[in-house]
Protein backbone atom coordinates (compact mmCIF):
# COMPACT_ATOMS: atom_id res chain seq x y z
CA UNK A 1 0.00 0.00 0.00
CA UNK A 2 1.56 3.08 -0.55
CA UNK A 3 0.08 5.72 1.60
CA UNK A 4 1.84 9.28 0.79
CA UNK A 5 4.17 10.18 3.48
CA UNK A 6 2.29 8.06 5.88
CA UNK A 7 1.54 10.75 7.93
CA UNK A 8 -1.90 11.48 10.45
CA UNK A 9 -1.66 14.72 11.71
CA UNK A 10 -4.98 15.22 13.31
CA UNK A 11 -4.33 19.22 13.81
CA UNK A 12 -3.26 19.67 10.69
CA UNK A 13 -6.51 17.94 9.26
CA UNK A 14 -4.08 15.49 7.08
CA UNK A 15 -4.09 11.49 7.47
CA UNK A 16 -2.63 9.42 4.71
CA UNK A 17 -3.80 6.13 6.85
CA UNK A 18 -7.75 7.87 6.38
CA UNK A 19 -10.49 5.23 5.20
CA UNK A 20 -8.10 2.25 4.65
CA UNK A 21 -6.80 -1.15 7.22
CA UNK A 22 -2.96 -1.80 6.28
CA UNK A 23 -2.93 -4.59 9.05
CA UNK A 24 -0.96 -7.18 7.87
CA UNK A 25 0.25 -5.03 4.88
CA UNK A 26 3.26 -3.50 3.31
CA UNK A 27 3.06 0.34 3.70
CA UNK A 28 5.48 2.28 1.22
CA UNK A 29 6.11 5.91 1.75
CA UNK A 30 8.15 9.11 1.06
CA UNK A 31 10.55 10.68 3.43
CA UNK A 32 9.92 14.34 5.08
CA UNK A 33 6.18 15.99 4.61
CA UNK A 34 4.31 17.50 1.99
CA UNK A 35 5.08 20.97 2.48
CA UNK A 36 9.08 20.09 1.31
CA UNK A 37 8.62 18.45 -1.83
CA UNK A 38 5.85 20.41 -3.11
CA UNK A 39 7.75 24.05 -2.11
CA UNK A 40 4.57 25.22 -0.84
CA UNK A 41 5.15 27.62 2.43
CA UNK A 42 1.48 27.58 3.65
CA UNK A 43 1.46 23.37 3.71
CA UNK A 44 2.74 21.87 6.79
CA UNK A 45 5.49 24.17 7.07
CA UNK A 46 7.43 24.50 3.56
CA UNK A 47 10.79 23.55 3.58
CA UNK A 48 11.36 23.22 7.17
CA UNK A 49 11.11 19.53 8.16
CA UNK A 50 7.86 18.89 10.90
CA UNK A 51 7.65 16.17 13.57
CA UNK A 52 6.00 14.40 10.96
CA UNK A 53 8.75 14.43 8.57
CA UNK A 54 11.33 12.63 10.45
CA UNK A 55 11.96 8.91 9.11
CA UNK A 56 11.56 7.72 13.12
CA UNK A 57 7.87 9.09 13.37
CA UNK A 58 7.03 7.16 9.92
CA UNK A 59 7.82 3.96 11.52
CA UNK A 60 6.54 4.20 14.39
CA UNK A 61 2.88 5.44 12.91
CA UNK A 62 2.92 2.67 10.98
CA UNK A 63 3.39 0.16 13.28
CA UNK A 64 0.28 2.00 15.36
CA UNK A 65 -1.39 1.48 12.29
CA UNK A 66 -0.96 -2.56 12.18
CA UNK A 67 1.70 -2.91 9.40
CA UNK A 68 3.36 -6.04 8.85
CA UNK A 69 6.27 -3.81 7.47
CA UNK A 70 7.45 -0.20 6.14
CA UNK A 71 9.87 0.85 3.40
CA UNK A 72 10.73 4.41 3.11
CA UNK A 73 11.32 5.98 -0.12
CA UNK A 74 14.69 8.01 -0.18
CA UNK A 75 16.15 10.68 -1.55
CA UNK A 76 19.00 13.11 -0.76
CA UNK A 77 16.99 16.35 -0.59
CA UNK A 78 13.82 15.66 1.44
CA UNK A 79 16.23 13.09 3.94
CA UNK A 80 19.32 15.77 4.36
CA UNK A 81 21.47 13.33 3.84
CA UNK A 82 22.57 11.00 0.44
CA UNK A 83 22.16 7.48 0.47
CA UNK A 84 25.29 6.42 2.09
CA UNK A 85 24.61 8.09 5.48
CA UNK A 86 21.27 5.49 4.92
CA UNK A 87 23.36 2.68 4.33
CA UNK A 88 26.08 2.86 6.69
CA UNK A 89 23.74 3.72 9.58
CA UNK A 90 21.67 0.74 8.62
CA UNK A 91 24.40 -1.66 8.46
CA UNK A 92 25.53 -3.88 11.06
CA UNK A 93 24.08 -4.07 14.21
CA UNK A 94 21.18 -2.04 15.64
CA UNK A 95 20.20 -0.77 19.35
CA UNK A 96 17.03 -0.28 20.78
CA UNK A 97 15.38 -1.00 24.14
CA UNK A 98 13.77 -4.41 25.38
CA UNK A 99 10.42 -4.71 24.87
CA UNK A 100 9.90 -4.55 28.42
CA UNK A 101 11.15 -1.23 28.31
CA UNK A 102 9.26 0.04 25.65
CA UNK A 103 6.07 -0.93 24.88
CA UNK A 104 5.39 1.13 22.15
CA UNK A 105 4.04 -1.02 19.14
CA UNK A 106 7.03 -1.88 16.49
CA UNK A 107 6.94 -3.40 12.84
CA UNK A 108 8.05 -6.63 12.29
CA UNK A 109 10.54 -5.24 9.49
CA UNK A 110 11.46 -1.96 7.86
CA UNK A 111 13.86 -0.73 6.01
CA UNK A 112 14.85 2.44 2.83
CA UNK A 113 14.93 1.97 -0.54
CA UNK A 114 16.53 4.10 -3.28
CA UNK A 115 13.81 6.56 -5.25
CA UNK A 116 15.55 4.34 -8.34
CA UNK A 117 14.57 1.26 -6.71
CA UNK A 118 10.82 2.82 -6.02
CA UNK A 119 11.29 4.29 -9.65
CA UNK A 120 11.70 0.89 -11.05
CA UNK A 121 9.31 -0.98 -8.89
CA UNK A 122 6.36 1.40 -9.45
CA UNK A 123 6.95 1.34 -13.26
CA UNK A 124 6.63 -2.75 -13.20
CA UNK A 125 3.24 -1.84 -10.96
CA UNK A 126 1.87 0.47 -13.65
CA UNK A 127 2.72 3.90 -11.50
CA UNK A 128 4.67 7.15 -12.29
CA UNK A 129 7.08 7.74 -9.19
CA UNK A 130 6.37 11.57 -9.98
CA UNK A 131 2.80 11.28 -10.30
CA UNK A 132 2.65 9.67 -6.93
CA UNK A 133 4.71 12.37 -5.56
CA UNK A 134 2.21 15.32 -7.07
CA UNK A 135 -0.63 13.14 -5.48
CA UNK A 136 0.75 12.61 -1.89
CA UNK A 137 1.40 16.26 -1.54
CA UNK A 138 -2.63 17.36 -2.23
CA UNK A 139 -4.85 17.84 0.58
CA UNK A 140 -7.03 15.07 0.48
CA UNK A 141 -4.62 12.42 -0.58
CA UNK A 142 -6.43 8.63 -0.43
CA UNK A 143 -3.81 6.02 0.06
CA UNK A 144 -3.18 3.80 -3.29
CA UNK A 145 -3.41 -0.46 -3.15
CA UNK A 146 -0.09 -1.66 -4.94
CA UNK A 147 -0.64 -5.06 -7.02
CA UNK A 148 3.05 -6.78 -5.45
CA UNK A 149 3.87 -8.82 -2.42
CA UNK A 150 7.07 -7.99 -0.05
CA UNK A 151 8.86 -11.42 0.46
CA UNK A 152 11.70 -11.52 2.79
CA UNK A 153 14.03 -13.33 4.69
CA UNK A 154 15.59 -12.62 8.30
CA UNK A 155 17.81 -13.80 9.91
CA UNK A 156 18.97 -12.20 13.53
CA UNK A 157 20.64 -12.71 16.82
CA UNK A 158 20.11 -10.55 19.81
CA UNK A 159 22.28 -9.55 22.61
CA UNK A 160 21.28 -7.85 25.99
CA UNK A 161 23.72 -5.27 27.54
CA UNK A 162 23.28 -2.19 29.67
CA UNK A 163 24.83 1.25 29.82
CA UNK A 164 23.43 3.50 32.72
CA UNK A 165 21.59 7.27 32.87
CA UNK A 166 22.74 9.18 35.36
CA UNK A 167 20.38 11.50 37.46
CA UNK A 168 21.44 14.48 40.08
CA UNK A 169 18.79 16.24 41.74
CA UNK A 170 18.75 19.75 43.71
CA UNK A 171 15.17 19.34 46.02
CA UNK A 172 12.93 22.83 45.48
CA UNK A 173 12.39 24.78 48.42
CA UNK A 174 8.46 25.18 48.39
CA UNK A 175 7.66 22.75 45.56
CA UNK A 176 9.88 20.12 45.38
CA UNK A 177 7.43 17.73 43.14
CA UNK A 178 7.70 20.41 40.22
CA UNK A 179 10.94 19.81 38.30
CA UNK A 180 12.94 21.85 35.89
CA UNK A 181 14.73 19.25 33.50
CA UNK A 182 18.64 20.35 32.34
CA UNK A 183 19.98 17.04 30.20
CA UNK A 184 23.22 16.50 27.85
CA UNK A 185 23.90 13.39 27.25
CA UNK A 186 27.40 11.40 27.74
CA UNK A 187 28.11 8.95 24.94
CA UNK A 188 29.83 9.03 22.01
CA UNK A 189 31.05 6.08 19.06
CA UNK A 190 33.35 4.81 21.27
CA UNK A 191 36.35 2.90 18.92
CA UNK A 192 36.90 2.26 15.83
CA UNK A 193 39.42 -0.61 14.29
CA UNK A 194 42.13 0.47 12.82
CA UNK A 195 45.84 2.41 13.22
CA UNK A 196 47.02 5.62 14.84
CA UNK A 197 44.19 7.19 16.99
CA UNK A 198 41.20 5.62 17.20
CA UNK A 199 39.12 6.65 19.91
CA UNK A 200 36.00 8.95 19.44
CA UNK A 201 36.55 11.43 22.35
CA UNK A 202 33.67 13.63 21.27
CA UNK A 203 34.57 16.30 22.87
CA UNK A 204 32.35 19.16 21.61
CA UNK A 205 29.56 16.09 20.80
CA UNK A 206 29.02 15.84 23.51
CA UNK A 207 31.46 16.37 26.79
CA UNK A 208 30.71 20.33 26.30
CA UNK A 209 27.21 19.48 27.15
CA UNK A 210 27.67 17.69 29.87
CA UNK A 211 30.21 19.81 31.30
CA UNK A 212 27.80 23.12 31.14
CA UNK A 213 25.10 21.19 33.17
CA UNK A 214 27.68 20.90 35.36
CA UNK A 215 28.22 24.62 35.67
CA UNK A 216 24.58 25.40 35.97
CA UNK A 217 24.24 23.00 38.38
CA UNK A 218 26.78 25.08 40.35
CA UNK A 219 24.87 27.93 39.75
CA UNK A 220 21.54 26.54 41.24
CA UNK A 221 23.38 25.61 43.89
CA UNK A 222 25.17 28.79 44.69
CA UNK A 223 22.39 31.10 44.13
CA UNK A 224 20.32 32.68 47.06
CA UNK A 225 17.03 32.12 47.30
CA UNK A 226 17.20 28.30 46.90
CA UNK A 227 14.60 27.48 43.89
CA UNK A 228 11.42 26.75 44.73
CA UNK A 229 10.92 24.02 42.21
CA UNK A 230 13.33 20.97 41.67
CA UNK A 231 16.31 21.16 39.55
CA UNK A 232 17.54 17.80 37.80
CA UNK A 233 20.59 17.13 36.06
CA UNK A 234 19.98 14.25 33.39
CA UNK A 235 23.09 13.01 31.87
CA UNK A 236 21.52 10.08 29.37
CA UNK A 237 23.09 7.40 27.43
CA UNK A 238 22.84 5.75 23.86
CA UNK A 239 21.66 9.23 22.23
CA UNK A 240 24.30 8.33 19.30
CA UNK A 241 22.71 5.04 19.01
CA UNK A 242 19.20 6.51 18.72
CA UNK A 243 18.13 8.35 21.79
CA UNK A 244 17.52 5.68 24.00
CA UNK A 245 19.02 6.79 27.25
CA UNK A 246 16.35 9.46 27.21
CA UNK A 247 14.03 7.09 25.35
CA UNK A 248 14.05 4.91 28.38
CA UNK A 249 13.75 7.76 30.96
CA UNK A 250 10.50 8.90 29.36
CA UNK A 251 9.06 4.95 29.68
CA UNK A 252 10.49 5.12 33.33
CA UNK A 253 10.53 8.54 34.50
CA UNK A 254 12.05 9.28 38.20
CA UNK A 255 9.84 12.41 38.02
CA UNK A 256 6.51 12.16 37.39
CA UNK A 257 5.98 13.45 33.73
CA UNK A 258 3.22 15.29 34.50
CA UNK A 259 5.29 17.18 37.38
CA UNK A 260 8.34 18.06 34.73
CA UNK A 261 7.81 21.61 34.20
CA UNK A 262 10.39 21.85 31.27
CA UNK A 263 13.65 20.06 29.88
CA UNK A 264 16.09 22.23 29.13
CA UNK A 265 19.04 20.26 26.49
CA UNK A 266 22.83 20.70 26.16
CA UNK A 267 24.18 19.17 23.00
CA UNK A 268 27.46 20.22 21.20
CA UNK A 269 27.91 23.76 22.75
CA UNK A 270 30.04 26.65 20.92
CA UNK A 271 33.74 26.78 21.52
CA UNK A 272 33.99 29.70 18.47
CA UNK A 273 33.27 32.72 21.25
CA UNK A 274 30.76 34.73 21.46
CA UNK A 275 27.90 35.19 19.04
CA UNK A 276 25.08 38.16 18.64
CA UNK A 277 22.72 36.07 17.40
CA UNK A 278 21.35 32.50 19.43
CA UNK A 279 20.36 29.48 17.87
CA UNK A 280 17.06 27.85 18.48
CA UNK A 281 16.38 24.18 17.06
CA UNK A 282 13.22 24.37 16.07
CA UNK A 283 11.89 27.92 16.81
CA UNK A 284 8.67 28.55 16.95
CA UNK A 285 7.52 25.68 19.32
CA UNK A 286 7.33 26.48 22.80
CA UNK A 287 6.61 29.55 25.34
CA UNK A 288 9.89 28.70 26.59
CA UNK A 289 11.53 30.47 24.26
CA UNK A 290 9.74 33.57 25.61
CA UNK A 291 11.63 33.14 28.63
CA UNK A 292 14.85 32.46 26.42
CA UNK A 293 14.40 36.24 24.62
CA UNK A 294 14.15 37.80 27.66
CA UNK A 295 17.47 36.75 28.66
CA UNK A 296 18.77 36.75 24.70
CA UNK A 297 17.91 40.37 25.33
CA UNK A 298 19.94 40.92 28.27
CA UNK A 299 22.71 39.95 26.15
CA UNK A 300 21.82 41.80 23.44
CA UNK A 301 21.15 39.21 21.29
CA UNK A 302 18.57 38.24 18.79
CA UNK A 303 17.08 34.39 18.50
CA UNK A 304 17.39 32.67 15.07
CA UNK A 305 16.26 29.42 13.77
CA UNK A 306 18.66 26.68 12.88
CA UNK A 307 20.60 27.49 9.02
CA UNK A 308 18.76 24.38 8.12
CA UNK A 309 15.87 23.91 9.18
CA UNK A 310 14.92 21.59 6.83
CA UNK A 311 17.03 18.94 8.33
CA UNK A 312 14.76 18.03 11.52
CA UNK A 313 17.48 18.86 13.82
CA UNK A 314 14.82 19.43 16.92
CA UNK A 315 13.75 15.95 16.14
CA UNK A 316 17.72 14.06 16.45
CA UNK A 317 18.55 15.05 19.98
CA UNK A 318 17.09 13.72 23.33
CA UNK A 319 14.92 16.56 24.28
CA UNK A 320 12.95 14.83 21.45
CA UNK A 321 11.42 12.10 23.77
CA UNK A 322 9.85 14.35 26.24
CA UNK A 323 8.27 16.66 23.49
CA UNK A 324 6.81 13.53 22.49
CA UNK A 325 5.17 12.52 25.57
CA UNK A 326 4.24 16.59 26.04
CA UNK A 327 6.97 17.88 27.96
CA UNK A 328 7.71 21.33 26.68
CA UNK A 329 11.65 20.79 25.55
CA UNK A 330 14.12 23.86 24.46
CA UNK A 331 17.06 23.12 22.52
CA UNK A 332 19.13 25.98 22.05
CA UNK A 333 22.84 26.89 21.45
CA UNK A 334 25.08 29.62 19.82
CA UNK A 335 24.47 30.78 17.21
CA UNK A 336 26.53 31.73 13.82
CA UNK A 337 27.23 35.64 14.18
CA UNK A 338 30.21 35.51 16.10
CA UNK A 339 31.47 39.18 17.70
CA UNK A 340 34.85 38.33 16.27
CA UNK A 341 34.46 37.81 12.26
CA UNK A 342 30.34 37.84 11.98
CA UNK A 343 28.37 35.26 9.86
CA UNK A 344 31.27 34.63 7.69
CA UNK A 345 33.17 33.35 10.18
CA UNK A 346 30.72 31.37 12.32
CA UNK A 347 29.81 29.92 9.50
CA UNK A 348 33.06 28.38 8.53
CA UNK A 349 33.73 27.43 11.70
CA UNK A 350 30.47 25.39 11.71
CA UNK A 351 31.77 23.88 8.61
CA UNK A 352 34.80 23.02 9.79
CA UNK A 353 33.68 21.55 12.42
CA UNK A 354 31.15 19.16 10.28
CA UNK A 355 33.48 18.37 8.12
CA UNK A 356 37.01 17.62 10.36
CA UNK A 357 35.40 16.89 13.79
CA UNK A 358 31.60 16.04 13.90
CA UNK A 359 31.51 11.90 14.71
CA UNK A 360 35.28 11.61 13.95
CA UNK A 361 38.27 10.73 16.27
CA UNK A 362 39.09 14.49 15.13
CA UNK A 363 36.60 15.97 17.83
CA UNK A 364 39.24 16.47 20.34
CA UNK A 365 39.56 19.14 23.39
CA UNK A 366 41.45 21.99 22.16
CA UNK A 367 42.85 24.35 24.41
CA UNK A 368 43.23 27.09 21.40
CA UNK A 369 39.09 26.82 22.08
CA UNK A 370 37.04 30.67 22.86
CA UNK A 371 34.70 29.31 25.34
CA UNK A 372 33.58 32.96 26.05
CA UNK A 373 30.63 32.10 23.94
CA UNK A 374 29.82 28.63 25.92
CA UNK A 375 29.36 30.68 29.28
CA UNK A 376 27.42 33.40 27.24
CA UNK A 377 25.06 30.87 26.32
CA UNK A 378 24.94 28.54 29.75
CA UNK A 379 24.49 31.62 31.59
CA UNK A 380 21.05 32.48 29.38
CA UNK A 381 19.82 29.04 29.72
CA UNK A 382 20.53 29.17 33.42
CA UNK A 383 18.11 31.87 33.39
CA UNK A 384 15.33 30.18 31.73
CA UNK A 385 15.03 27.95 34.13
CA UNK A 386 16.07 29.79 37.09
CA UNK A 387 12.79 31.89 35.96
CA UNK A 388 10.95 28.76 35.98
CA UNK A 389 12.15 27.75 39.38
CA UNK A 390 10.90 30.77 41.07
CA UNK A 391 7.72 30.77 39.69
CA UNK A 392 4.74 28.67 39.03
CA UNK A 393 4.11 28.86 35.17
CA UNK A 394 3.84 25.72 33.38
CA UNK A 395 5.23 26.40 29.68
CA UNK A 396 2.69 25.82 27.39
CA UNK A 397 3.60 24.14 23.55
CA UNK A 398 2.15 27.03 21.22
CA UNK A 399 -0.91 26.52 19.01
CA UNK A 400 -0.69 24.27 16.28
CA UNK A 401 2.08 22.56 17.40
CA UNK A 402 2.02 18.58 17.28
CA UNK A 403 3.09 18.06 20.39
CA UNK A 404 0.31 20.03 22.40
CA UNK A 405 -2.27 17.41 22.15
CA UNK A 406 0.03 15.22 24.35
CA UNK A 407 1.05 18.16 26.53
CA UNK A 408 -2.73 18.79 27.66
CA UNK A 409 -3.38 15.41 28.03
CA UNK A 410 -1.05 14.91 30.59
CA UNK A 411 -1.70 18.06 32.38
CA UNK A 412 -5.43 18.91 31.59
CA UNK A 413 -4.63 22.26 33.52
CA UNK A 414 -2.47 23.87 30.42
CA UNK A 415 -5.59 24.03 28.42
CA UNK A 416 -6.71 27.23 28.41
Amino acid sequence: MFVGYGVNAPELGWNDYDGIDVEGKTVVMFVNDPGFHAEDAELFEGDRMTYYGRWTYKYEEAARQGAAAALIIHDDAGASYGWDVVKNSWSGPQFDLSTKDDPEPRLPAQGWITSDVARDLLDDLGHDLDDLYAAANKPGFKAIPLDARLSLALKSTTSQKSSPNLIAMLPGTTRPEETIVYMGHWDHLGQHEGEGDTIYNGAVDNATGIAGILEIAEAFVSQNPKPERSVMLLAVTLEESGLLGSKYYVANPTVPLDKTVAVINLDAMSVSGPSRDFTVVGMGNSELEDLLKTQADAQQRVLREESSPQSGFYFRSDHFNFAKAGVPALYAKGGDDLVDGGMEAGQAAQADYRDKRYHQVGDEFDESWNLEGAVQDLQALYGVGQALAGSEQWPRWYEGNPFLAAQEKLRPSTQE
